[in-house]
């Protein structure tokens, strides 16, 4: 377990993750030619849904060795909607690489990824890509990006410039300078005469970030004592190990300059397993036990199960949780390579794990693990789609293909709303929606048809009235007969239907007095403005029936009457929903925010600073429910993407004047169509 690495690639979208992932592996032999994301060729990426779009959509695994040291990379997607797969993966790796752009004002978009690093206590680096691009130097860069991380920065090497353009660097540990020759290994030079007093002074910075957390190191300090670059080393290895600083290092991926000195380093400094089984927790005797990390549905092998082993062996037939494992496989991107073990340290993927989801505990043998191991916590959904076949045919086929789609995406939700009737496929953002929907037809041949969900309006009423109603039919033989006085009131609204019964003397017999009810019941379904009648008091005050004729079927039938007729008179209004919103963004975006807000007819309630989040406000606000639906697109364009909201529905309030009346023509408009 000792010579085992896993590492989690992670980091916003565009900042080359991908291409660090693919020259990573070029560099340490696992591949003999490096693909390029425009030419969708590399190892990560696989899915016809991210190369299409030039955009990381789910975790890609791939092994290699360096150095002694055998890695798992997991390249995880970089835009929030698809933050799920990333977080699901960073909980079963020794250490994450943060890779960035140097581009402060694009720092922010860090923020998300740190904070769950950090809440995790998940060792990491990192590295700072695209250096070619840089529009700062390191030195003023490196504290705009301290800003956004909790813990010290400390910086690893120092950029070697010649003019504008970055020839190579010099590592702080060993005071050794590199000239970068493109994928080739960098040469060692003599550290040019420009970049001795940075060298100096950012040499110095880094002792001294050292020494706040080791005291050996602090006395040699004060006695002017210069540690030797092996002491250095074991002291970051140690509190990269502890989670208290975080080692930075510098490079060109697409290049692959300063990849082969970032896999030296990674394999000197990453936490072992060992390590990272006593952060969790986790015992290293007893029974194997493992987690679920990803799920994959492939075109040809079915099911297969992403899985870190934290302890113990598994092999191919072992049985866990009650399911036994059918093929254990290294993976390289798409590739798999069958293999007849894993043990405790090792990514590797189990096939045809059924029942089993992303996230799971895994123990051994038939029962379930005596206890679960913490996963990431669920995102709330932010944006929806209403989903339906383009033919009906195939709703039995879209009925069997969802549950799959979710269990390879558990951030995603399918369901129906009772009161629209519309499947609703919840997820992080529109782009999110559509890699599904494409995965649907990519995947299982489905046509899908896509439509922004509808609104559960409802209707109310502003006045009373009473109604006489009655149903009479004769059509030889027994004939039909039920007679009903009802008197129609407002309630307050939320107070939902209230049915009282008032007859005296028998008008209504006993027995029909429940069918009344279900009849006035039934009638609430679709007021006169076309939409479900709430807060509404019935009261059934007299009536008159027929010792033959009537029967429970025509007293339902006379108070669906009486109801159809009363309450057009009783000044019917319309609803609409209205969400308790709390929207998290950087506080530099707060007062857009509230531009937004009232943009959207929305009701600021308060705003205050985000607990835990350095830099963030919440705000509180009513919003009508008609106005999230593209809520988090417009959070996002302010916020560099990192901007999120949650909604739960508060109350129903009156839409009047000239919101309400196109709604009720579109309302009445799709009604004639259908």
């Amino acid at each position: 377990m000792s010579d085992k690495r896993n590492i989690a690639i992670v980091g916003p979208s565009l900042s080359g993750k991908t291409t660090l992932f693919e020259s990573l592996l070029f560099a340490s032999g696992a591949i003999s030619r490096k693909g390029t994301v425009k030419d969708g060729s590399t190892v990560g990426d696989s899915a016809q849904e991210a190369r299409d779009r030039q955009v990381s959509t789910e975790v890609s695994a791939a092994s290699t060795e360096h150095n002694g040291i055998s890695f798992t990379f997991l390249d995880c997607p970089g835009s929030i909607e698809f933050s799920a797969e990333a977080r699901n993966a960073l909980i079963g790796v020794d250490a994450a690489l943060v890779v960035c752009e140097p581009l402060p004002d694009r720092l922010m978009m860090l923020a998300p990824t740190l904070k769950f690093l950090d809440d995790h206590d998940i060792p990491h680096f990192i590295f700072v890509n695209k250096m070619d691009r840089a529009n700062v130097t390191m030195r003023e860069f490196l504290p705009a990006m301290r800003a956004v991380s909790a813990h010290p920065l400390v910086l690893q090497q120092v950029p070697i410039r010649d003019g504008e353009e970055i020839t190579g660097y010099v590592e702080l540990i060993s005071d050794q300078a590199y000239a970068y020759q493109g994928d080739g290994a960098s040469e060692k030079v003599a550290a040019p005469e420009t970049v001795q007093d940075r060298k100096a002074a950012a040499r110095t910075e880094l002792l001294e970030s050292l020494a706040d957390f080791d005291d050996t190191l602090l006395e040699k300090l004060l006695e002017d004592e210069v540690p030797s670059s092996a002491e250095i080393l074991d002291f970051i290895k140690s509190e990269v190990a502890e989670n208290q600083v975080v080692p930075v290092f510098i490079g060109i991926a697409e290049h692959g300059n300063g990849v082969r000195r970032l896999l030296d380093h990674l394999a000197e400094m990453t936490p072992a397993p060992s390590n990272t089984l006593a952060r969790r927790g986790i015992d290293p005797a007893g029974d194997a036990l493992a987690q679920v990390l990803k799920t994959y549905m492939t075109p040809h092998g079915g099911k297969l199960s992403l899985i870190r082993v934290w302890r113990g062996k598994i092999t191919d037939g072992t049985t866990l949780s009650g399911v036994r494992v059918a093929g254990i496989y290294r993976m390289t991107g798409a590739n798999q390579e069958k293999l007849s073990g894993a043990e405790g340290g090792d990514i590797v993927a189990l096939g045809r794990l059924e029942g089993i989801a992303t996230g799971d505990t895994l123990a051994l043998g038939g029962n379930p693990p005596a206890e679960e191991l913490p996963r990431a916590e669920p995102l709330a959904p932010a944006f929806a789609k209403a989903i339906s076949t383009e033919h009906r045919d195939d709703e039995v086929k879209l009925s069997a293909a969802i549950p799959k789609v979710l269990d390879e995406d558990p951030s995603l939700s399918v369901a129906q709303n009772s009161e629209t009737q519309e499947f609703v496929m919840w997820g992080q953002g529109e782009i999110h929606i559509q890699v599904a929907i494409d995965r649907l037809r990519n995947k299982y041949n489905l046509s899908i048809k896509t439509a922004t969900p509808k609104v559960a309006y409802k209707e109310a009423i502003r006045k009373s009235t009473s109604q006489h109603g009655r149903f009479k039919r004769q059509t030889g033989g027994h004939g039909m007969f039920g007679d009903v006085h009802l008197d129609i009131k407002p309630l307050p609204r939320g107070s939902g239907f209230e049915f009282v019964q008032k007859i005296v003397g028998g008008a209504v017999p006993r027995q029909y007095i429940s069918a009344v009810e279900a009849g006035v019941r039934e009638s609430l379904d679709k007021g006169p403005l076309g939409f479900p009648l709430v807060d509404v008091s019935v009261t059934l005050t007299d009536g008159a029936y027929h010792a033959v004729d009537s029967n429970e079927q025509s007293f339902k039938l006379a108070a669906r009457v009486a109801m159809t007729e009363g309450i057009p008179n009783c000044r019917p209004v319309l609803l609409e929903p209205i969400c308790n919103v709390t929207i998290s963004v950087p506080n530099d975006a707060t007062s857009k925010v509230h531009g937004v807000i009232s943009a959207r007819r929305g009701q600021i309630l308060g705003y205050q600073a985000k607990e835990g989040w350095d830099g963030w406000d919440e705000i509180e606000a009513h919003m009508p429910q008609s106005e999230l639906h593209d809520l988090i697109v417009e959070l996002r364009s302010l916020t560099l993407g990192v901007g999120w909201y949650t909604s739960e529905f508060d109350h129903l309030t009156e839409l009047t004047g000239r919101l309400a009346s196109d709604l009720l023509a579109r309302h009445a408009a799709e009604a004639e169509n259908h």
